[in-house]
């Protein structure tokens, strides 16, 4: 198990955007940390009120955005638009090339799904995750589904996949055979949740503290990268100590399920 701290992420800090990433990430170039397993970004974003990222383009990745706070709008060359909010899986694959742009500005996109936007004038925290596809060259896509319903009944909720093991299980697809993303969202008196069993996994507190088998307590920003097989438990802290923290009693947790590596599967 490799734990990585929340402090020790590179950041990104301009007038309208607070950004972590756990790999390394535009001018933040570290060689032996660009990725893990198939898994190559995992960006922590808080986005000021009212501004975020303009049209830019992208090409051969799987891009999965979960947000956590706040509302994102979401409008790229393939004519999707729309509200993402907490709850809601979206993926965009970008092929052979797509622009999109993504803001903090539900109160000027309106339409019929602008009263599911929270408060306009809060910033927006999501956590964007880049996969890379099987095979490149594919035509975009894009698919969003909302899963808020699974997500309460509680234990590991499969969001997104490629992995025939899910196929009728993830609320998303992504163009990668060999991984999946789940989400456990852990409240007080809930069952440990057990990690899928992969060669690979990548196991990302995002909001509150948790502890995870043999990695020990971890607090809201901090990852495991695990190679070698899971099975791990994953439970929230008990209550009282001071891993659990004063003000938070519920866990949300990412965890990449991978079966391959960039150089094929494992």
């Amino acid at each position: 198990m490799d734990v990585r701290r929340a402090a020790d992420r590179f950041s990104t800090r301009i007038d309208w955007l607070d950004s972590r990433h756990s790999f390394s990430f535009g001018h933040h170039y570290d060689p032996p940390n660009t990725h893990h397993g198939v898994l190559m970004a995992n960006n922590d974003d808080v986005i000021a009120p009212g501004l975020g990222f303009d049209t830019h383009p992208h090409r051969d990745m799987e891009i999965v955005t979960w947000v956590l706070r706040g509302s994102l709008v979401h409008q790229d060359s393939m004519g999707n638009s729309g509200i993402i909010y907490p709850g809601l899986a979206q993926r965009m694959s970008a092929g052979t090339g797509v622009l999109h742009s993504e803001k903090n500005d539900a109160r000027r996109f309106g339409g019929d799904l602008a009263h599911r936007a929270a408060e306009h004038d809060d910033p927006v925290r999501l956590i964007q995750m880049w996969v890379v596809p099987d095979e490149p060259g594919t035509t975009p896509g894009y698919e969003q589904l909302e899963v808020q319903d699974e997500l309460l009944r509680g234990g590991l909720v499969t969001v997104a996949s490629g992995m025939g093991a899910y196929r009728d299980h993830s609320a998303i697809r992504i163009r990668n055979r060999h991984a999946a993303m789940h989400v456990a969202r852990l409240q007080p008196g809930s069952r440990p949740v057990a990690l899928p069993d992969a060669p690979m996994l990548h196991v990302f507190v995002a909001r509150g503290s948790a502890v995870l088998e043999g990695a020990g307590p971890l607090a809201e920003g901090d990852a495991v990268r695990i190679s070698g097989g899971g099975g791990q438990l994953l439970s929230l802290p008990t209550a009282g100590t001071a891993a659990s923290g004063p003000d938070r009693t519920d866990a949300e947790v990412i965890v990449w399920e991978m079966h391959a590596g960039l150089g094929g599967p494992v």
